[in-house]
């Protein structure tokens, strides 16, 4: 199969290519380590105001203390507390964020649980990998959507390569996974969802004639980051472990660089998919590849979008 060119040329696309981005604001979920504290880095780095959205005050305490050693003393950061996981706390936050703030350039929706061990529910009833990772960031989304359409503001999800290893389709009849519960299934679902609607989004966008806001899915690729030592299974931390030994894993900082390009880049392709375009996907230059057509399943994309509006009672006003 012959590659495709990088449109950012051999390198890929790096911070370097990144304008100057002050007067911007950007809000990120999950921010205390990993590719989040990355992202969150850089953009401030370049003169932009981050809003942080994370369950643990604590931690977005010490994360504001690391961003001031690292970047500088007068960065323009503040910490909004947000649990994904309940419903309530994603609407006190984005009830925080519409009072406090008059635009947001990019809403980047980063923060995740993955390789849950044993099937555990969020206080709203759903399996937790789907409560947090997709239905907290479709009702953030949908609450923060009147400001990002006045700030001509783009949604940005990280997604994961996981949207392809689990099934290829969303399990309607038995979405908190009653039956044949598995970690990297319930993952895999949850990122399929996640990404399935920011295309539904797009085709929403499209079929109303509004420009104002743009939606991009990307991925990390397999980055060196705490996601599986912090929600994962023994067996996964010691498997993950030897990977993050070999060349098939890439810096913490790489895996953030698919976000930061969807969230401040100006031509890009919303439907494509962004991430590291070497081997696998996994590592190297990021660019535009290709997604498999389950991703953009129509039919099940408008069930999954009319399911998500009845589960979490959120009407979008697109």
């Amino acid at each position: 199969m012959a590659m495709q060119k990088n449109q950012f040329g051999k390198k890929g696309w790096t911070p370097e290519l990144m304008a100057d981005q002050t007067g911007k604001t950007f809000v990120i979920t999950g921010t205390t380590s990993g590719t989040g504290f990355e992202a969150a880095r850089i953009l401030l780095s370049k003169g932009a105001k981050v809003i942080m959205l994370n369950r643990n005050p604590k931690k977005a305490e010490e994360t504001i203390t690391r961003l001031k050693e690292q970047v500088g003393t007068d960065i323009p950061v503040k910490a909004i507390q947000m649990d994904l996981g309940s419903q309530k706390s994603v609407k006190e936050a984005a009830a925080e964020i519409l009072e406090n703030t008059d635009k947001i350039d990019a809403l980047i929706c980063n923060a995740a649980i993955a390789q849950v061990p044993k099937r555990q529910l969020t206080e709203n009833g759903w399996e937790s990998q789907m409560g947090v990772n997709y239905f907290g960031h479709f009702t953030l989304q949908g609450l923060l959507f009147p400001l990002l359409e006045k700030s001509k503001g783009r949604i940005v999800t990280v997604g994961s390569l996981g949207y392809d290893m689990g099934l290829k389709t969303i399990k309607f009849n038995d979405l908190n996974w009653e039956n044949d519960y598995t970690p990297n299934d319930a993952y895999s679902q949850s990122k399929l969802a996640q990404i399935m609607t920011i295309y539904e989004l797009q085709n929403k966008l499209k079929h109303s004639g509004n420009t104002n806001v743009k939606a991009y899915a990307c991925h990390p690729g397999s980055s060196r980051t705490s996601l599986i030592s912090t929600s994962g299974s023994l067996l996964m931390r010691i498997i993950f472990g030897i990977m993050k030994l070999s060349p098939l894993t890439q810096p913490a900082e790489n895996g953030a660089y698919p976000s930061l390009l969807c969230a401040t880049e100006p031509y890009l392709d919303q439907e494509r998919f962004y991430g590291p375009t070497g081997r696998n996907n996994w590592v190297g230059p990021v660019g535009a590849h290709p997604i498999k057509p389950h991703a953009k399943d129509k039919n099940v994309a408008e069930k999954l979008w009319k399911l998500s509006e009845e589960e979490t009672g959120i009407k979008w006003n697109i």
